[in-house]
């Protein structure tokens, strides 16, 4: 698995249902592992790949100090598309190679993206709603790109989606999440959508809200087969 990773095993042999958790800018693979015993109490199978791009935070105060991202930050603010999609491939790769290492059920795998790792989210979920049993969009928003490259497909219908942002969010306004939940809705996503009284964070309350969700539209929805 070319990814760096942490990751939270359930005791025995599964499969257990899977939630893949990809961190905002700035972060690593371990700032949402703290997440996992929370989740489905602890017996869901927990990935967190880290970000292919490394820099440095805060080089005049803290020399050496790394964080990670998903694709590098332009001055302009404008997605780097050749890195985004060298992203969204080893992304993939790595829920491939996962679903071979780990004892996953393959019918309850799960996206939760914050921030940056949102709009990986978007677009990875989106892209190929068969594969997935939901999306969770924490604090971030779909940009116009994605949303253009997302085919028309029936798989869409219903599908289960969570949009969760701050009101106070300095970084991504919550104007951002109010549309990317209309462009959800505009292709039959089932979404729930919830603003809270928070920056560009997951507070107590937003958490509950994640974890009341993922019981009831994943991880305890019967499937038929």
């Amino acid at each position: 698995m070319d990814l760096l990773y942490a990751a939270h095993v359930p005791p025995g042999d599964g499969p257990h249902p899977t939630v893949l958790m990809l961190h905002g800018w700035g972060a690593s693979g371990h700032d949402l592992l703290g997440l996992a015993p929370i989740v489905h109490g602890g017996q869901a199978l927990v990935l967190c790949p880290q970000g292919p791009v490394a820099f440095e935070i805060a080089p005049d105060q803290a020399p050496g100090m790394l964080g990670y991202g998903w694709w590098p930050i332009a001055p302009d603010r404008e997605i780097d598309q050749t890195a985004f999609d060298r992203a969204r491939s080893q992304v993939k790769a790595f829920l491939d190679e996962a679903c071979e290492r780990y004892p996953i059920d393959r019918r309850k795998i799960v996206v939760v993206g914050f921030s940056q790792g949102g709009v990986m989210a978007y677009d990875l979920v989106l892209g190929d709603p068969e594969r997935f049993a939901g999306l969770v969009a924490l604090s971030t928003w779909m940009p116009e790109h994605v949303d253009a490259a997302i085919p028309t497909q029936e798989s869409l219908q219903n599908f289960p989606a969570l949009v969760i942002h701050g009101t106070k969010d300095p970084m991504i306004p919550v104007e951002n999440a109010q549309d990317s939940r209309q462009r959800l809705l505009a292709r039959g996503v089932n979404v729930h959508y919830g603003e809270f009284e928070m920056e560009h964070e997951i507070n107590q309350e937003a958490l509950r809200e994640l974890v009341i969700w993922l019981e009831e539209k994943v991880f305890n929805l019967i499937q038929l087969v």
